[in-house]
């Protein structure tokens, strides 16, 4: 057997040296490759199915109370919806909003939505009002339904302000079947409340509807609202924290809570201070001040994790926990999955750590 030419050697030991030092070079600009093989490639994976992204044409702008407006969004071969679901809007700058469909479940190729203008929001709502106009086509994802509307024996629905937007079409279905429901609809003024004539007019017969402006009776009371209410009725709502922590601690027994939150859960002090996640597959550690989220501190080491909506509403920044005790502020994941996975841009840790699948 005729042995390796000295040149042959000398070029395979001068590709291997290069290739070497190419992959340490490759491993120094971003440690993370590569990453472990997992059996069970959980983490940034929802285990739902992904939902499409259709692209629609705003077809009717309209305000419909102070510092609303009303959205008419049509397309072709649209999924039904039932009440209480909502549609997620990648607005033109990226950012992704959820907001409840107000319409009618009925009506074919054709979604409402409402938005409320918060001037000291994130941005959302203002570029809702500033760049979507009739003609303009935007991306949507959905309809989801987290807030579905239960068979019950009665209903009670409290309602602040903007929050009316998925109790309304509850209350159109409801009517017209011949249930038994009241409403507590609350706001700033009768102005600002959005759909107020119709539902007033839907809650006609029976006084089923109170209507309380904060300007001219203060803020509705809820504790008075479900007193004596029957065992079995179910109770919906949706407005401010402030209202849905009332609504919660005024509960009679025997009767189911559903809660619509258009933004993350708050939590008590407890867990709410700053703590370290660690970064398994990537051996760093990262520390989380008390007003930062966890996605943003892992973001800082890690900027490709990806994210959508940060409220805890889309599950795009689903990750696995490896260890610690989990604070879930998501309004989304389910009770398995809240055994070993989090929404990293709002929940966050009630020990001093956290172990992250990342």
């Amino acid at each position: 057997m005729a042995l390796p030419r000295p040149r042959t050697v000398v070029l395979v030991a001068g590709t291997a040296l290069l290739t070497r030092r190419a992959l340490r070079r490759r491993i120094a600009r971003s440690p993370l490759w590569p990453l472990p093989a997992l059996t069970k490639p959980v983490s940034g994976h929802s285990h739902r199915q992904p939902t499409t992204l259709r692209r629609l044409l705003i077809t009717e702008r309209v305000p419909v109370a102070e510092g609303v407006v009303q959205l008419r969004l049509e397309g072709t071969a649209l999924p039904r919806w039932q009440p209480g679901a909502h549609l997620d809007l990648v607005l033109p700058s990226g950012l992704v909003r959820q907001y409840s469909l107000c319409g009618d479940p009925d009506a074919p190729g054709t979604y409402t939505v409402a938005t409320r203008l918060v001037a000291d929001g994130r941005g959302g709502s203002r570029e809702v009002h500033e760049r979507l106009q009739e003609g303009v086509e935007i991306e949507v994802r959905g309809p989801r339904n987290r807030f579905p509307l239960v068979e019950a024996e009665a209903y009670v629905f409290v309602a602040g302000g903007i929050g009316i937007t998925p109790i309304l079409p509850m209350l159109r279905s409801l009517a017209a079947r011949g249930a038994k429901w009241r409403l507590l609809y609350g706001g700033r003024s009768r102005a600002s409340m959005p759909f107020l004539d119709e539902i007033e007019k839907l809650g006609a017969e029976g006084g089923r509807v109170a209507v309380v402006a904060q300007d001219e009776a203060g803020h509705p009371d809820a504790v008075a609202a479900l007193a004596g209410i029957a065992a079995g009725t179910a109770v919906y709502c949706c407005g401010p924290e402030s209202l849905m922590d009332a609504v919660t601690a005024a509960l009679p027994e025997g009767c189911t809570l559903h809660l619509e939150r258009f933004s993350a859960a708050t939590a008590d002090a407890a867990g709410s201070g700053a703590f370290e996640v660690e970064l398994h597959r990537s051996g760093r550690t990262v520390r989380v001040a008390a007003g930062q989220s966890v996605l943003a501190a892992v973001r800082e080491e890690l900027p490709h994790v990806s994210y959508s909506c940060e409220q805890g509403f889309c599950g795009t920044c689903q990750q696995r926990v490896l260890g610690g005790e989990i604070d879930h502020r998501d309004e989304l994941l389910t009770d398995d999955e809240r055994g070993d996975s989090m929404l990293i841009c709002v929940s966050r840790c009630r020990s001093g750590r956290l172990v992250l699948d990342l």
